[in-house]
């Protein structure tokens, strides 16, 4: 792959911000206990789990399928809102527990998604049998606007503003 994960996602940072017409920022807000690496891990586990979930649910049912790709927010609805879960800075007053946003895990979760972008780029290349090949661009054309939806909502900002 010609392309490492960190230039792919400050390439695809720089295209929202170039969108925007300004920098992103983000509250540099830290969780007041950092979280160890198991706790970590178990939340971007969580997070991959329900991206191979919606994914696979999205190829066998091909519900958010348009003739140009599908509905991302539809056909990510639990991995989305979990990455929303993970952001939170405030909480329902009778939510029995307070916000603590998890930027962290976020930055990790783009990780594995800007090296699944790449996976298949370099699949679509190797790969020869055509059905394989749309299969392949399928998913890695709505794991990028993924990217983007993560990247949005980790920098708040709104899709009006595009």
């Amino acid at each position: 792959m010609s392309t490492d994960i960190a230039t792919y996602l400050e390439e695809r940072r720089v295209a929202l911000e170039r969108s925007l017409g300004r920098p992103l920022f983000r509250d540099p807000e830290e969780s007041e206990v950092p979280l160890s690496e198991v706790e970590r891990g178990y939340l971007r586990d969580e997070a991959l789990e329900l991206y191979w979930n919606d994914l696979e649910w999205e190829h066998i049912t091909e519900e958010e399928r348009l003739d140009d790709g599908a509905l991302i927010e539809m056909a990510f609805p639990g991995f989305l809102a979990y990455v929303r879960g993970l952001l939170l800075r405030e909480a329902l007053p009778d939510a029995g527990a307070e916000a603590k946003p998890r930027p962290e895990v976020v930055e990790d979760v783009l990780a594995f998604l800007g090296g699944r972008v790449l996976e298949l780029e370099q699949a679509v290349e190797d790969e020869e049998e055509l059905e394989e090949v749309e299969r392949l661009r399928s998913e890695r054309d709505m794991t990028t606007q993924l990217v983007d939806l993560v990247l949005m909502r980790l920098y708040e900002v709104d899709p009006a503003d595009l």
